[in-house]
């Protein structure tokens, strides 16, 4: 696997994973993380540590923001990657009302990069009102 290989794989990843949660498809984000992973709020007032099935759960009665007619905004702060098998991106995101910011631990386990953690952080969006 050349160095290039695994920044183009994370950069679909992540393109998947901002879909998914825009869509809040869970269906969609099963691609992208790893069975095993967790979801993680860092927010002392609204802690939660989800096993993937629950988070599934949480997306399933979630009314999506695509479905809201909200806009899209996202974007990529930093990607690194340790080679040959474990990856980091700083992502942020804004929907719900919210900016979030996302912080994913990756790893590459039966042949594809998934996501195992997911530790994020959110305020109210700033919507210049």
């Amino acid at each position: 696997m050349n160095s290039a290989q695994p920044h183009k794989a994370i950069l679909a990843l992540l393109e998947t994973y901002f879909e998914g949660l825009y869509r809040a498809d869970s269906a969609m984000l099963t691609t992208v993380f790893h069975p095993d992973a967790r979801y993680v709020s860092a927010l002392p007032e609204d802690y939660r540590v989800l096993s993937f099935p629950e988070y599934r759960q949480v997306l399933d009665q979630r009314v999506s923001p695509a479905r809201k007619g909200e806009s899209r905004s996202e974007r990529i702060i930093s990607i690194e990657i340790a080679e040959p098998n474990l990856a980091f991106a700083r992502v942020e995101m804004t929907m719900l009302g919210r900016d979030y910011t996302d912080f994913l631990t990756l790893i590459f386990d039966q042949g594809r990069w998934a996501i195992m953690a997911k530790i994020f952080h959110y305020e109210i969006a700033n919507r210049g009102d």
